[in-house]
């Protein structure tokens, strides 16, 4: 081949590149040499070639939107499976429930999810973190807080009068979790501004956009918790107006697994201590 046409091809080859870029066709930009070469091999019709180049790029996008998707929506890491979750361990958890609750049907019905529970460690935030996966998977614009991360995020938005910019990351998803209230009691030295709470939750409310509420407060007590009796008031009958209740009671997984360490190190202790 002639330096010349070695230069026309491998202009070719650029606007080829810049093209795809330009049509946000990243996948074909990016592997179309193989593309070709598996074509030549199987020898597929023209509309088979281009379908399968169309199957391949649209699948890759759908994937770089939901790595965006969750990437945008604060959750934890490491991601929190459902799969993982052991129900064997809290028997008394309706699981064909969480796997009703897992299809997402409660956001096509514009309802909400509160787990509650008597004590922390039963897996309330494993599974609300679990099903927030799930809605970024299935292209929902998800959002991941605390009770205390948003409460002081939006008294600061009071201070430095930016509430109402603050607000909409909290109001614009699909999906909101609000996880932990209560988690920790030391929060009570902060989260004493129920009014802040109440217009997140009433702007969803009004929206008809779901929820996801965690909490080991018990519902006599929110008024305390939160600080004002009345705004609570107004928060606990809209949480619970279009939302699904799950009270897990069973035992702390998590002392469970501290346990079980304990007992290993004591094993291994005992059978050091006839070797020695």
């Amino acid at each position: 081949m002639s330096s010349k046409s070695k230069s026309y091809t491998k202009q070719q080859s650029e606007q080829f590149i810049e093209n795809c870029h330009y049509l946000g066709l990243k996948l074909l930009a990016e592997e179309h040499s193989q593309m070709i070469t598996r074509a030549n091999e199987n020898t597929p019709g023209y509309y088979e070639f281009i379908n399968n180049i169309l199957q391949a790029e649209a699948a890759a996008k759908k994937q770089r939107r939901i790595e965006y998707l969750i990437k945008n929506s604060r959750l934890p890491q490491p991601l929190k499976m459902l799969a993982d979750f052991d129900f064997d361990f809290q028997p008394e958890l309706d699981r064909r429930l969480i796997m009703d609750l897992a299809s997402l049907q409660f956001m096509e019905r514009n309802q909400s999810i509160l787990f509650t529970s008597k004590m922390n460690g039963v897996g309330k935030s494993h599974i609300a973190r679990s099903l927030a996966l799930i809605a970024c998977q299935k292209g929902y614009r998800t959002y991941y807080t605390t009770c205390s991360e948003l409460i002081n995020d939006m008294n600061a938005g009071v201070y430095e009068k930016t509430l109402e910019k603050r607000m909409r990351k909290y109001t614009n998803p699909d999906l909101l979790v609000i996880d932990e209230m209560g988690h920790d009691r030391l929060e009570l030295q902060v989260v004493k501004e129920a009014h802040l709470l109440f217009k997140v939750i009433d702007q969803r409310y009004n929206g008809n956009k779901s929820l996801i509420f965690t909490t080991n407060v018990e519902e006599p007590d929110w008024a305390e918790f939160l600080g004002d009796p009345i705004t609570t008031s107004a928060i606990l009958d809209r949480i619970f107006h279009h939302s699904v209740i799950v009270r897990i009671n069973g035992p702390s997984y998590r002392m469970y697994q501290s346990e079980l360490l304990q007992k290993q190190y004591a094993v291994k202790k005992q059978e050091k201590s006839e070797t020695d």
